[in-house]
């Protein structure tokens, strides 16, 4: 099944729980909420105490990608604010087994996640933990950013990995997801796409959702 998690970063944040349900009328099933700390990445975004306001306006899981130092301090207070799923940097974690342990240990599905400079082989250890694997595919910090080509073999090489174990991680994908790239990463494997300015950019949510699910869905039904 694919799965529509449109980034608020790209919302209109007066309008935050008007826009995320007419994506969610539209057919989005998850709410992406990227965290950043100007530190890890060149950005500062929203914590804590917006999740715990975008709890009370949807029911949807809320998909908390931190992208963000020292992560394990912060997984308390997000998992209280109302956070369904967290996800954290390979690249920002110094032990990264027991972050993602420390994830499920406070409820919530865990998640690791790549930058595309970052093979995918750096997670080995740690793929039978994860509940999902997030492939950036652009340089995390900012929004509306092009596509990089070259996340579509780490995502096959993740569905490749995952059907030799017989693991059950689901793979997400993050960056530059439009009606163009959707199909390319579908067709690769993904099954969660992050999609911001292609949702809330320009035009109404609910209808930016719906044509995106469906160029997703289309490609899906090719590839079986």
């Amino acid at each position: 099944m694919i799965e529509l998690a449109p980034s608020i970063l790209a919302a209109d944040f007066s309008r935050l729980g008007e826009q995320v349900r007419a994506a969610a009328e539209g057919g989005a099933t998850v709410i992406h909420v990227d965290v950043m700390d100007g530190h890890f990445v060149p950005n500062l975004t929203v914590g804590p105490p917006v999740v715990k306001s975008l709890r009370k306006a949807t029911s949807l899981p809320l998909d908390c990608h931190l992208m963000i130092d020292n992560p394990d301090q912060f997984i308390p207070t997000f998992a209280e604010a109302g956070a369904d799923w967290i996800s954290v940097h390979q690249e920002a974690c110094v032990h990264l087994n027991r972050v993602l342990h420390h994830i499920k240990d406070h409820g919530c599905q865990a998640g690791v996640v790549i930058n595309p400079a970052t093979p995918v082989e750096t997670l080995s250890e740690v793929l039978d933990l994860a509940d999902y694997v997030l492939v950036m595919s652009v340089n995390p910090g900012f929004g509306a950013q092009e596509f990089i080509p070259g996340s579509v073999h780490k995502i096959r090489r993740l569905a490749e990995i995952r059907a030799q174990r017989g693991l059950g991680y689901r793979i997400e994908v993050d960056g530059g997801i439009a009606e163009e790239t959707a199909p390319l990463v579908v067709r690769a494997g993904a099954e969660i796409l992050v999609a911001g300015n292609a949702v809330f950019g320009h035009g109404d949510p609910k209808t930016n959702a719906q044509r995106l699910l469906r160029a997703a869905t289309e490609a899906a039904m090719q590839k079986v």
